[in-house]
């Protein structure tokens, strides 16, 4: 929350200024750090995140350049640097304009008493929800460079998993758009003029195989403008009047997504998108097993830094990136509250397999419970390597066959009846 104030100084000088604090107690520790007795504090409007604006949709950190900066910050850290300096000394040393500015704002916060994690919270396209409560549980332990040092591993770790899936993609979303595109433009351009020649040869009662009829009678409609004509309102403007059906429907299909993208913003929409995903077979096994790594290392890592079970829990279910399974471990939370192990809860888990459930006891009962779920994050990082690698080699074949099976059906509806038309004409 924005909160503006009025303090004076020991001096009796009156200052003025603003802070985004979590609450009025915050605002006056930060105060009193400062030497500053506060006269008048009155809340204000949120601001707007700083992280939407200079990491939004257009400006973004790379995951390569936020591994650096934590590698570097936890290195200075170590080596007993103060936090300020450290953030300042980054800031100099970085090339990236907006990783500047991030910092110089983070510098400014920390040098006026805010802590860090409360700093990283006001660019949340930056650094997530479980970076900035595993900083401040790093805080609160003193052990902030290890913390560092670990959520370098975890991001180099989810960068990799981003990259090869991204990689396993671009092959098939390259070849579906080039299909999509090239079988439209056929049915705009290329089959009216190929209709046109067959009505010629055999005239209009030529008999043709019925995937021409089929193939003829869907280029008709996307070439003709009847849709824009059927609605009342549309139909009195001229230049939509002469729109072909096919343009119209791209139209439709764009604002459907729009608004569908956006729906899957909201809560509910994120929640039913990510319970969908868990309904696909393929992709439902590497969702699972993402999110398995993404427990077991996050888990582990607050775990081992003296954070408790259930703040663990609250964390991590954050970091997991699937609505479904975060719920499911908020239930495990207040059976954990209620006096259950959470092995117990895992093991009636709908998504996380019986192993996971078995291991988290074995090390619930030897004290290791951050070494058992490292075990288990190394597992199953690797095995969605391997899919990915997998995947991708079974993707690019199957794509080929459908492509080729694609332009040998066109090829069929057009060339077979051009001969038989053609051999009529001559016998």
């Amino acid at each position: 929350m924005l909160f503006s104030y009025k303090a004076t100084t020991k001096e009796g000088k009156t200052v003025s200024g603003t802070s985004e604090v979590a609450n009025k107690q915050a605002l006056l520790a930060i105060l009193q750090k400062q030497g500053l007795h506060p006269v008048l504090i009155e809340a204000g409007k949120k601001e707007k995140s700083k992280g939407g604006s200079l990491f939004g949709k257009k400006k973004k950190i790379k995951l390569a350049d936020l591994v650096i900066f934590t590698r570097q910050l936890s290195t200075m850290i170590s080596a007993g640097v103060p936090l300020a300096r450290s953030l300042s000394a980054l800031q100099n040393d970085s090339d990236n304009p907006y990783v500047r500015e991030v910092l110089a704002s983070i510098t400014k916060d920390v040098e006026s008493g805010i802590s860090m994690g409360d700093a990283f919270e006001k660019f949340p396209n930056v650094f997530s929800e479980v970076y900035v409560n595993m900083v401040r549980a790093g805080e609160e332990g003193g052990i902030l460079d290890e913390i560092l040092n670990r959520l370098a591993i975890q991001v180099e770790q989810d960068a990799s998993i981003r990259k090869k899936i991204k990689s396993a993609m671009m092959y098939p979303t390259v070849i579906l758009s080039v299909t999509v595109v090239a079988f439209f433009g056929i049915m705009l351009f290329v089959v009216p003029k190929i209709g046109a020649i067959l009505l010629s040869l055999g005239g209009p009662n030529a008999k043709l195989p019925v995937y021409t009829v089929a193939l003829l009678k869907f280029s008709n409609f996307c070439v003709h403008a009847t849709i824009v004509k059927a609605i009342p309102g549309l139909s009195a403007i001229p230049v939509l009047n002469r729109l072909p059906n096919l343009i119209v429907l791209m139209g439709i299909f764009a604002v459907i997504t729009v608004y569908t993208l956006r729906y899957i913003k909201t809560p509910s929409g994120k929640y039913k998108f990510h319970a969908l995903l868990l309904r696909i077979p393929i992709i439902k096994v590497i969702i699972l097993k993402i999110a398995i790594a993404r427990f077991s290392r996050t888990f582990a890592s607050l775990m081992s830094s003296g954070v408790s079970v259930l703040e663990a829990l609250e964390v991590t279910g954050a970091a997991l990136g699937n609505k479904v399974i975060e719920k499911e471990l908020k239930e495990a939370a207040e059976q954990v509250r209620n006096g259950k192990q959470l092995s117990e809860p895992i093991s009636q888990s709908k998504h996380f397999p019986p192993i996971v459930a078995q291991m988290l006891l074995v090390g619930e009962e030897t004290g290791q419970i951050d070494t058992v779920l490292t075990k288990i994050a190394d597992f199953y990082e690797e095995e969605v390597t391997v899919m990915i690698d997998g995947l991708a080699a079974i993707i690019e074949p199957i794509m080929i066959v459908f492509l080729g099976a694609g332009v040998g059906l066109i090829a069929a509806s057009v060339m077979g009846p051009i001969a038989n038309l053609s051999k009529n004409i001559g016998g």
